[in-house]
């Protein structure tokens, strides 16, 4: 809707993304709402469900026999404390290292993100162990906690599905701008939400102890910064090989019903009339273009051979089509009086 702006906001035939945005929330409303599935879901299930110890607890605990239960649940128990250590130590060690230690897969580009990941992982781990140990059943209650231990796996989740997809893809050199900021800017949501639960942990001296194993320097990550944006942008603004994988399986046929795979298709067209613009542009600031008109100062430039028949040809072409991207409806209040018809009021009596 942004980009689109008055374009999106119109109603009418020829706003091909009005109604679909009217909707969205149909789609993201699913289990009561979207702020449930981040306050109670993503967590409350992940916690439980991507932990190595915590399912087998709870399930040692149910079994019938007791000297079976009692041997399965302690053996998880300290299975469990050593975990708990274990990712302590690691949360300091890569904290105070910057995450720049340790094994790790990838190619050169790659190993620190995926180095980082690890350091990210044990500090999810270590706050939500202490979480479920402190809190207990209230963790449940302390939703805004709860949330944005979910925001950190939630980054994580995304975070490992973009370097997967990196790898699968066969490291293409190309996407290495589009991985870098996506990743940094998960890689700083998920600081900012590790932040802010220990900046709201009911018990102090624990959160402060665990702010000296999480943040041993402090919170070093960044947004991205523009300079990467800007890279970004340009991929993403001219035909290449790293912006179609990009919008793989996205619907880009050109036909009249499909009015984003006529912009698509269009878009080497824009890129070949920047110059020509210039061109026509340098033309209107010499004041050698005397007509008012669009239409008639481009035939204008064609005759005194500031631009070529072909060049004409491409910014009428490119015009148009833009013309027709950008132009919102507009209705004549007669014809809609003709379309609406309002039924008449009438008098019933009340009994």
């Amino acid at each position: 809707m942004d980009v689109l702006g008055g374009k999106g906001v119109q109603l009418g035939p020829s706003n091909f993304a009005g109604r679909a945005y009217q909707t969205a929330p149909i789609a993201i409303t699913v289990e009561g709402a979207n702020i449930m599935t981040r306050s109670l879901m993503i967590f409350g299930q992940g916690a439980i469900r991507c932990h190595p110890h915590v399912l087998k607890e709870m399930q040692a605990a149910q079994i019938p026999d007791y000297t079976t239960r009692l041997r399965a649940f302690d053996r998880e128990l300290f299975a469990h404390i050593g975990f708990a250590i274990s990712n302590a130590a690691r949360s300091l060690v890569l904290g105070l290292s910057f995450a720049k230690i340790g094994s790790a897969p990838g190619d050169r580009y790659t190993k620190r993100y995926y180095r980082k990941l690890n350091r990210y992982a044990a500090n999810l781990a270590l706050v939500a162990d202490s979480a479920m140990l402190m809190l207990g059943g209230k963790l449940k209650f302390k939703e805004k906690l709860s949330a944005r231990l979910g925001d950190v796996l939630s980054n994580l989740y995304i975070a490992s599905a973009m370097l997967k997809r990196y790898e699968d893809q066969g490291r293409p050199v190309a996407d290495q701008p589009l991985l870098a900021w996506a990743f940094h800017d998960c890689a700083y949501r998920m600081q900012e939400a590790l932040a802010g639960v220990l900046r709201n942990f009911p018990i102090r001296p624990a959160a402060w102890i665990l702010s000296a194993l999480v943040f041993p320097f402090g919170r070093r990550e960044v947004p991205p910064s523009d300079r990467l944006g800007r890279r970004v942008a340009a991929i993403l603004c001219a035909p290449n090989d790293a912006r179609d994988r990009l919008a793989e399986w996205t619907y880009l046929t050109p036909n009249p019903n499909n009015v984003i795979g006529r912009m698509n298709a269009l878009l080497p067209d824009v890129i070949a009339a920047e110059p020509v613009e210039r061109k026509f542009a340098k033309a209107q600031k010499t004041g050698a273009l005397k007509s008012l008109d669009a239409a008639e100062q481009l035939a204008e430039a064609e005759q005194i051979g500031a631009i070529t028949a072909e060049e004409r040809k491409l910014l009428e072409r490119v015009r148009a089509a833009t013309a027709e991207f950008i132009g919102v409806d507009d209705f004549d209040p007669s014809e809609l009086e003709a379309v609406v018809k309002h039924p008449k009021p009438t008098l019933r009596s009340v009994a």
